[in-house]
């Protein structure tokens, strides 16, 4: 049979990084098998559902490659078929009316605390035969009695329910909206899944939902719970240890595939590999790998990885990546057409920059002239050095050949003729001169890359900061 995995996030938050992980172990191992992967909404809580939010999460999957084959699916367009199935269980006695009201519920369970037992519902509507007048009930699935229900857990391991520990759950309120542990099941089994991989805070709603599926005579999936993913302190993940939207990665300037090989090892290996590709992660992938324990978010290892796969892209393919954040740094696209070509000026950011923002930042200077330079750094490379900076002019436009390496003996010697030999005190007020700060590539690549032209017009401007 073939293998079906679903990712089916509620629309009333952000789809956050824990989300993320588990999409993405269910689509790799669609995958690996030749699966198909379903993208279903589960947005049945209408008063914190957002349409905003629904939109998040289709953008944030789209960004992240994580291509669905069918769907998305939205569980409040099959409410009809929910009600469907709510009559047949009705008639098949699988499911029965209660019309305890909450304060019954809450004595009973009171009365059971006081008798030292655990408080659950204890069926006394499942013989009811008259309706009570004015009471709109709950629909209760009819548990089994006893015996246990076994969960044989990919990840997990066989984990055992007592079902005398199991009420009978509440599968559609009194309003006849039905609840989210029905609507699961009968998702679950309409599609086809035939494995459910999901956070491990859903494993104590396996076993009911495992019941309903016996119950209804189909074919129980195959579970696996991937455990939670911890702050760096050890503490349930939180914004502040980076459980924000997935989108705010993208903003930040990471690469997708970056944020996917640094999930994918939040509880996975294959062996010391660190760096993996799409189709990697694809090939090596094993669902029953996944290490039961939690893992921790690390914010700098998910830097590491980042930088990496920047490094590991072409100039030419990581242009196309840097370009959406250029914009926000003032580089137009009629800046870009007269400036340097953007692959050499990734090319020589390439080993520098860690993630898609700070490239951009980078890159600025090769199309945007600096108006004035940083004030710390004019006062400490520039400030009385105007003469120095009229003998760089003169030496650099007398030369003939524009390239790295004429730039580079042309900086060499003024260091030995006006510095004592010591490069930096000619290489900063220069970089300070044609970039407005201290920091950026080797000088003589970035001179080359600027042209003769705009370094001569840069450092003819820069005088007057002198």
């Amino acid at each position: 049979m073939s293998v079906r995995t679903r990712f089916a996030p509620s629309p009333t938050g952000y789809l956050h990084i824990g989300g993320v992980r588990t999409a993405l172990y269910s689509w790799l191992h669609a995958r690996q098998q030749g699966g198909r992967f379903i993208l279903r909404i589960e947005d049945t809580d209408v008063e914190r559902s957002t349409p905003e939010a629904t939109v998040a999460i289709l953008e944030g999957m789209a960004w992240l490659g994580l291509d669905w084959d069918e769907g998305p699916f939205y569980q409040m367009r099959r409410m009809d078929r929910y009600r469907e199935v709510l009559a047949q269980m009705l008639a098949a006695g699988t499911a029965y009316h209660c019309y305890c009201s909450r304060e019954e519920v809450d004595a009973m369970r009171e009365d059971q605390r006081q008798r030292g037992e655990k408080p659950r519902y204890d069926g006394r509507c499942r013989q009811r035969t008259t309706a009570p007048e004015g009471v709109a009930p709950v629909i209760r699935f009819r548990s089994p009695d006893d015996g246990e229900t076994v969960v044989e857990d990919l990840i997990h391991g066989t984990v055992r329910f007592q079902n005398s520990e199991m009420d009978d759950l509440i599968i559609a309120r009194s309003d006849g909206t039905p609840t989210y542990n029905f609507c699961v099941v009968v998702d679950d089994w309409d599609m086809g899944i035939t494995h459910v991989i999901r956070g491990d805070d859903h494993l104590n709603n396996t076993p009911r939902q495992m019941q309903i599926l016996q119950a209804l005579g189909a074919r129980v999936p195959v579970y696996a719970h991937v455990p939670m993913i911890l702050g760096p302190d050890k503490q349930k993940l939180s914004k502040r240890h980076g459980a924000v939207s997935v989108l705010e990665y993208r903003e930040q300037g990471f690469l997708p595939d970056a944020l996917l090989n640094f999930l994918v090892r939040l509880g996975w290996s294959h062996g010391d590999q660190e760096i993996f590709t799409r189709e990697e992660m694809v090939e090596f992938f094993r669902i029953d790998a996944v290490n039961k324990a939690a893992s921790a978010f690390n914010p700098e290892k998910l830097l590491w990885i980042n930088a990496q796969h920047m490094q590991r892209l072409t100039p030419e393919g990581l242009a196309q990546h840097l370009l959406p954040y250029l914009g926000g740094v003032g580089v137009t696209e009629s800046l870009l057409a007269s400036g340097p070509e953007l692959p050499a000026v990734v090319a020589l950011l390439q080993e520098r920059s860690k993630t898609l923002v700070e490239m951009a930042a980078a890159a600025e200077m090769f199309y945007v002239a600096p108006v004035a330079g940083e004030p710390k750094e004019v006062e400490k490379h520039l400030h009385g050095q105007g003469a120095l900076l009229a003998t760089m002019t003169q030496a650099l436009g007398a030369l003939p050949n524009w390239e790295a390496a004429a730039i580079h003996s042309v900086i060499q010697e003024l260091a030995v003729t006006h510095a004592g030999g010591k490069m930096g005190k000619v290489a900063q007020p220069l970089r300070v001169a044609v970039a407005g700060r201290a920091v950026s590539p080797p000088i003589d690549a970035t001179l080359a890359l600027l042209g003769k032209e705009e370094t001569l017009a840069r450092l003819r401007r820069a005088g007057r900061w002198a």
